[in-house]
């Protein structure tokens, strides 16, 4: 009912920078919160950056380097990664929670996942 894709991802060196972009369409009739998760094999999902409730949340190791921003009613959402370091590199996935326009269901919606390699 809600689909999510990402783009974006791919090889930068450290210190370097990339924005994923997570495009939501669909059935929705409201959005209550945005978020972009990430995953290394062996580790579990780890939240990185959220908005709820409109106000913006980071993980403490991404705190003054990532920011998370949302437009177009809240279809698009953004993640601008600004000095990449190899600790960055995972599996990055987008998540969006709302409610269902044709069914007024809760929904939580993810992407497919995109990777980020942060190398030289």
């Amino acid at each position: 009912q809600v689909q999510l894709v990402e783009s974006g991802g791919g090889l930068v060196q450290p210190g370097g920078s990339l924005r994923l972009s997570c495009a939501a369409s669909g059935s929705i009739l409201s959005i209550n919160a945005v978020g972009w998760y990430r995953q290394v094999p062996g580790k579990l999902r780890e939240l990185v950056a959220a908005i709820v409730g409109g106000r913006p949340n980071y993980v403490d190791s991404v705190k003054g380097r990532f920011i998370i921003s949302r437009y177009n009613a809240d279809t698009m959402v953004y993640l601008q990664m600004n000095s990449l370091s190899p600790e960055d590199t995972a599996v990055y996935y987008c998540n969006v929670r709302g409610v269902v326009r044709t069914s007024l269901a809760d929904f939580s919606s993810w992407g497919q996942g995109i990777q980020v390699t942060v190398s030289s």
